[in-house]
C-alpha cells in the first residue's frame, strides 16, 4: 500500500488517517505495564472502538449505519459510567413456516427471517425498510472490508518498525 499516492478523499485514506490518530492517542498515555488478561482485553476494546469510530466518522453522516454506530458508542460510554458492567441475556425466537402453506409463502417467511437477521447485524437496521436495509448492508460490508484491509496493512507496516 503506497501511502503517498492515496486519494485524500477516498474512504480508505480518511479511515486510515483517523484510525492512526486514534491509535496514537491510545498509545500516548501509557504503555502496558503488565500483560494481565484484563489489561489486554481493555486495550483490545479501545482499539476496536477506535476502529469503529474512525470508520463511522470517515463515512460522515451520509449513512444510517454510521449515525447509529456513533450514537451507540456515545451512549455506551455514558452508560458505562453510570451502570456497572453486566450483560443481559436475550432470548431470540425464530418463526418457522408451517408445512401446509404454499411454497411462495414459505419463501416470503424465509426472506423475512433473513431480513430480520440483517437488521440485527447492521447498526440502525431496525428502523429500515428492506430496500434501504440492503443498500446500507452493501455499504457497511464495503466499509468493514476497507477497515479490515487498513488494519491488516497497518499491522504489516508495524511489524517492520518493531
Amino acid at each position: 500500500m503506497d501511502l503517498q499516492n492515496l486519494n485524500p478523499s477516498s474512504l480508505k485514506s480518511r479511515f486510515t488517517a483517523r484510525f492512526l490518530r486514534a491509535l496514537t492517542e491510545i498509545n500516548a498515555p501509557k504503555t502496558i505495564s503488565s500483560s494481565s488478561p484484563r489489561e489486554i482485553f481493555q486495550r483490545y476494546r479501545r482499539i476496536k472502538v477506535a476502529a469503529d469510530k474512525s470508520m463511522a466518522y470517515s463515512v460522515r453522516s451520509r449513512r444510517i449505519w454510521s449515525r447509529a454506530t456513533l450514537w451507540r458508542l456515545r451512549t455506551r460510554s455514558r452508560s458505562r459510567r453510570l451502570v456497572s458492567f453486566g450483560r443481559r441475556a436475550s432470548v431470540k425466537t425464530r418463526t418457522t413456516a408451517s408445512h401446509g402453506k404454499e411454497n411462495k409463502e414459505h419463501h416470503g417467511a424465509v426472506l423475512g427471517v433473513q431480513a430480520e437477521e440483517l437488521r440485527e447485524l447492521v447498526p440502525g437496521g431496525e428502523a429500515m425498510d428492506l430496500c434501504n436495509l440492503l443498500d446500507e448492508t452493501a455499504h457497511y460490508i464495503k466499509c468493514l472490508t476497507t477497515q479490515g484491509f487498513c488494519v491488516y496493512m497497518g499491522g504489516l507496516l508495524c511489524e517492520g518498525c518493531c
